[in-house]
């Protein structure tokens, strides 16, 4: 019996065959015998013939020759044995010990002089990139090596988690299952088989990343819904899509199956928006050549016929659960209903903000009168009150001392200070690129690039004003730079998306939040004091890269909570989680705020997780590389972490900023609206009447409550702050 039935896939494209498939059957199976992979422990012949890898491939690269088709199926045979012998010798055996050393011995055929291979997947590996790496870049070689060395070493992610039976929450194991999965790699592989190396000056633009991250989630959530009966089922694998939401969302098996295919339509349909939509506008943008252009479209080509082509694979291949596969499919048309835009500035009142998940204690600088009185003279140097958004009444409501005083409790007077100022300057310039139409919003990101730069213009306005005296107090960097300017791009893609009138993909926006909310600017800022003794590689590993993420999610998740109404009322904005979540699952807002808290919990605990389980782990595994003061600071900056997540929790519970009265102060009352070229945004069309219960004028916020007594200095000796959990 299968566990569900399959759902009906969104099929765009047709698949094709590769007319050398039967040559590359022949090929492959001589191969896999040469690297002793058809001995019967793990595969013998028959085994390897009714999975049919060159099948895989031909559908896959259907216009390759059969040179490159021979090689290409190669490559598959070799990553699903690996997959497979991995397995049997680690995976059931729980060796945790016996798979680092036999992933850290891998890595090593990937050098420049590999060792003598004692065993197939080592032979297999030395084989391969002996024959592929000539053709390559030595930038197309360094995406690969890291993709291959993904898909090995995060194993280990894997296998700890079956080791502790613990299952992933939906945010996490998308962005895990890309590195473990390998459809990174095929994509890679794509490039090699295409002929279509991709530019290396194009290769990291967000326009590609996104295809490329679209293509991986669409690859694998397949796999996962055709996988599901041999992976968790029999082989007690948890490492699976439908798990994780039949998990998080306590839903019977088939309706998880239904979510996964719906995510899975929805990847693609982001897919299709990304290449048809924003990669022409991107060359253009780039000044791209002809043969960067046609390198790109022939990538974006490939990857479809991936596409095509591993679903028709999966519904004939012996490995997987397909009965019924092929009984019909879906137009996509439901999905794609659901991402068209509402109408805007809808009255949707304040939405009551469910209990949230916080076991860290928040505890307030000393420093926050001061801070106050600093910020507020700043803004008014700067001239945040003389461009018609923000007034004093309004900015004293907003407090962002409280926030930095909160963030920061341990900070210096001056420390709490700036962080002050930049907490203001980030909401003011949010609150201005809002008014803009796309074109101004372009421009106004490039002056601020313009600021950051060795020769920077003359400030023309309150934004450029305060990012130019922040940046000559922070320290020019670069990582910083790029931070500011990933939020401003994050920005321009809202706009783009509102122009459109197109809710974002449900990952597309929580991968984007991080930007747009400015979290990556964030973490820049946390890192300045531990730049000298902890290396730059650290970042790179899962458990930082993790540990931040996750931190970053909860703060950009608990303010779209807390600013629904100001987004959706009187904004006209859609750019929301709850919003995103409520379209996606075809619920109301509550229930929407609901998972919306659900899975701030979930990210909260996998960050407990991480500091508790995933630092000494990632201590004990680097050794001497990481010497005690770059332990040290790893530790205070998991700290630091957990202070901006409780600090900005309690900001949002406490600033005039999303209450419904300040809201209808600001929006219904005298607030002026600026005009001239490019602000025609910041004149909304006027919003329906208030409900007669409601008065459009209402009385000031209350005060902000004074500051928590505050806790007596820790220890000199203290590794953490005073202030980790709450009782």
């Amino acid at each position: 019996m299968q566990a569900f039935t399959l759902p009906e896939f969104y099929l765009p494209y047709p698949a094709r065959q590769n007319p050398h498939l039967a040559g590359a059957r022949v090929h492959s199976t001589q191969w896999a015998h040469r690297m002793g992979m058809l001995d019967g422990q793990i595969w013998d012949q028959p085994a390897l013939e009714a999975m049919d890898f060159a099948l895989l491939c031909a559908c896959t690269h259907p216009d390759c020759d059969q040179e490159m088709l021979d090689l290409i199926t190669d490559w598959y045979v070799w990553v699903f044995f690996f997959d497979d012998d991995f397995l049997e010798h680690f995976k059931y055996a729980r060796d945790k010990a016996g798979a680092r050393a036999y992933l850290d011995r891998l890595e090593l055929f990937m050098g420049e002089e590999p060792p003598e291979p004692s065993n197939p997947v080592e032979a297999g590996l030395a084989d391969l990139w002996a024959r592929t790496m000539p053709a390559m870049s030595d930038a197309w070689r360094d995406r690969f090596r890291t993709s291959t060395h993904n898909l090995m070493v995060e194993s280990m992610w894997e296998l700890d988690n079956i080791d502790e039976g613990r299952i992933a929450n939906p945010i996490e194991y998308v962005q895990m299952r890309r590195r473990v999965g390998g459809a990174p790699w095929s994509a890679n592989l794509v490039e090699l088989a295409a002929g279509a190396e991709l530019p290396p000056r194009l290769a990291a633009t967000r326009q590609l990343r996104v295809l490329g991250a679209t293509f991986a989630d669409a690859v694998h959530l397949r796999n996962d819904l055709f996988s599901y009966q041999r992976e968790v089922r029999e082989e007690g694998e948890n490492s699976n899509a439908v798990l994780v939401f039949e998990t998080f969302l306590d839903v019977p098996t088939q309706r998880a199956a239904d979510l996964t295919g719906d995510l899975l339509t929805s990847r693609l349909q982001q897919f299709e928006h990304t290449a048809l939509a924003e990669i022409p506008a991107m060359l253009a943008d780039t000044a791209a050549t002809p043969a960067e252009a046609a390198a790109v479209t022939a990538y974006a080509k490939g990857l479809q016929d991936w596409q095509a082509g591993g679903h028709e694979w999966h519904t004939r291949s012996s490995r997987y659960m397909n009965e019924g596969s092929t009984a019909s499919s879906s137009s996509g048309a439901e999905q794609r209903m659901r991402q068209g835009a509402p109408l805007p500035f809808r009255q949707v009142g304040h939405l009551i903000v469910p209990p949230l998940y916080l076991p860290f204690r928040v505890n307030t600088s000393p420093h926050l009168a001061a801070a106050r009185r600093s910020v507020m003279g700043w803004a008014r140097e700067a001239g945040l009150f003389g461009e018609g958004r923000w007034d004093e009444r309004q900015f004293r409501g907003y407090d962002f001392a409280l926030a930095a005083a909160t963030i920061h409790p341990d900070g210096t007077a001056a420390q709490v200070g700036l962080a002050a100022d930049w907490l203001a300057w980030r909401a003011y310039a949010d609150d201005y690129f809002g008014t803009l139409d796309l074109v101004a919003a372009r421009l106004a990101h490039e002056r601020l690039a313009a600021i950051m730069s060795a020769s920077p213009p003359a400030p023309a306005n309150a934004v450029e004003r305060g990012l130019a005296d922040l940046w000559a107090r922070t320290g020019a960097l670069d990582s910083l730079a790029a931070a500011v300017l990933d939020m401003t791009a994050g920005w321009l893609w809202e706009h783009a998306n509102r122009a459109a009138r197109r809710i974002p993909d449900p990952v597309d926006y929580v991968e984007m939040r991080r930007a747009t909310f400015g979290a990556d600017m964030r973490m820049q800022l946390t890192r300045l004091a531990s730049d000298d003794v902890v290396p730059a590689w650290v970042y790179e590993t899962r458990v930082m890269r993790e540990l931040e993420t996750a931190a970053a999610d909860y703060a950009g998740f608990a303010n779209d909570l807390y600013s629904y109404q100001k987004e959706i009322e009187f904004e006209g904005d859609f750019h929301n989680l709850v919003l995103v979540v409520a379209r996606f699952l075809d619920v109301d807002r509550w229930a929407a705020a609901d998972v919306v808290a659900r899975l701030m919990k979930a990210r909260l605990e996998q960050f407990e997780h991480l500091v508790s389980t995933g630092l000494p782990a990632l201590f004990a595994e680097h050794g001497d590389a990481l010497p005690a003061a770059a332990r040290a600071a790893l530790r205070r900056q998991a700290a630091l972490l957990e202070d901006w997540m409780a600090g900005l929790l309690e900001w949002h519970r406490v600033s005039a900023r999303y209450t419904d009265a300040e809201l209808r102060r600001v929006h219904h009352g005298f607030t002026l609206f600026p005009t001239g070229l490019g602000t025609t945004a910041a004149r909304p069309p006027t919003p329906p009447p208030a409900p007669v219960s409601v008065p459009v004028f209402v009385p000031a916020p209350p005060p902000v409550p004074a500051p928590a007594p505050v806790p007596a200095p820790a220890p000199a000796d203290s590794p953490l702050p005073r202030h980790r959990k709450s009782g």
